[in-house]
C-alpha cells in the first residue's frame, strides 16, 4: 500500500515536480512540531508564563509595557527550542533548493529548524528567535553568535534597548520580506504548503496567490485545512514521511510502481 494518495494521483504529482522549475514552499507550526517543538500557546485557554495568556507576554502592548519579562520568555522559548533537532521534513527541504533551478522557502517558523538542516536564504516571516533588534535604529544581532546575557541587550550602534526580533500579536510581518514571498508565490509554477492550518494571514494568502496566478497547488498535512480544497493535491500525513517519500521516489534511484 502507498502511504499517501492514490497510484493514479502519485503518478501526476510525480510528473508536476519533476517538471517544476519555479518552486515556492511555505511551512508552518505542524513542521516544527514533529521535532518535539511545543506551540506554548497551553490550551483551554490557560495561562501559559507567570498568569499571563501566550498572546498577552508574546504582544506588542508587553514590549512597551515589561520589556524584561518578554525577555525572560524568549528566553525560556530558546532553552527549549536548542534542545530539538531538525527533521527528515527539514532536512528533504533543504536537498530541494538544488533540485529546482528556482526554489524560494518561507516559514512561519521562528525556530530557526530550517537553517539548522542546511536551508538557505529562508524567508522568515514572523522573524526569529535566535535574534535581537534594536527599538531605536532597528539594527539586529545574531544571539548565537554574540550574546553577552544582558536583559535587555542593548544595541551596539546605537545603544538603545533591543527586543525578540520575531513578530508578535499586535504587529504586521516585515513587509520586505513578506513582498520577497508574494513574488515568488506569483512567479512560481509549484507550491507546497507544509504542516499550517492556513488560518494565519497574510501568511495564509500565499498559497492562495501562487494558485491563482497558475501555479499546481500541493498541501502536506494530517488535517483538512480552509486552503485544502482549492489545493490540486492534499497529502494527508506526517511531514516528516511524505517529503522523504516524495523525494526518494521523485528524485532518487528508487523506483515506484504507479
Amino acid at each position: 500500500m502507498k502511504p499517501i494518495g492514490e497510484q493514479r494521483s502519485l503518478a501526476h504529482l510525480f510528473e508536476r515536480v519533476r517538471g517544476a522549475r519555479r518552486v515556492f514552499v511555505l511551512t508552518g507550526a505542524g513542521v516544527s512540531a514533529e521535532s518535539g517543538v511545543p506551540t506554548f500557546r497551553g490550551g483551554g485557554g490557560a495561562a501559559v508564563w507567570k498568569g499571563m495568556p501566550f498572546n498577552v507576554i508574546s504582544s506588542a502592548e508587553m514590549i512597551e509595557r515589561d520589556l524584561p519579562e518578554v525577555w525572560a520568555w524568549f528566553d525560556y522559548r530558546r532553552s527549549v527550542i536548542e534542545r530539538v533537532r531538525p527533521n527528515p521534513a527539514h532536512e528533504t527541504l533543504a536537498r530541494w533548493q538544488d533540485r529546482f533551478a528556482d526554489f524560494v522557502l518561507a516559514t512561519q517558523n521562528i525556530d530557526g529548524l530550517h537553517e539548522r538542516a542546511g536551508s538557505r536564504c529562508v524567508l522568515e516571516l514572523h522573524g526569529s528567535i535566535w535574534r535581537a533588534r534594536c527599538l531605536n535604529c532597528e539594527a539586529r544581532k545574531d544571539l548565537r553568535a554574540d550574546d553577552d546575557g544582558k536583559r535587555p541587550p542593548l544595541c551596539s550602534i546605537c545603544g538603545a534597548m533591543m527586543r525578540p526580533d520575531v513578530v508578535l500579536f499586535g504587529e504586521f510581518l516585515p513587509a520586505e520580506v513578506f513582498a520577497r514571498a508574494e513574488e515568488a508565490a506569483r512567479s512560481c509554477d509549484l507550491c507546497f504548503v507544509i504542516g499550517t492550518s492556513a488560518i494565519v494571514y497574510p501568511a495564509a494568502g500565499l498559497p492562495e496567490i501562487a494558485r491563482g496566478a497558475g501555479a499546481y497547488l500541493v498541501e502536506v498535512n494530517p488535517e483538512e485545512t480552509p486552503l485544502s480544497a482549492l489545493c490540486h493535491e492534499s497529502l494527508r500525513g506526517r511531514a516528516g514521511e511524505i517529503l522523504p517519500f516524495l523525494d526518494r521516489h521523485i528524485f532518487g534511484s528508487e523506483g515506484v510502481d504507479v
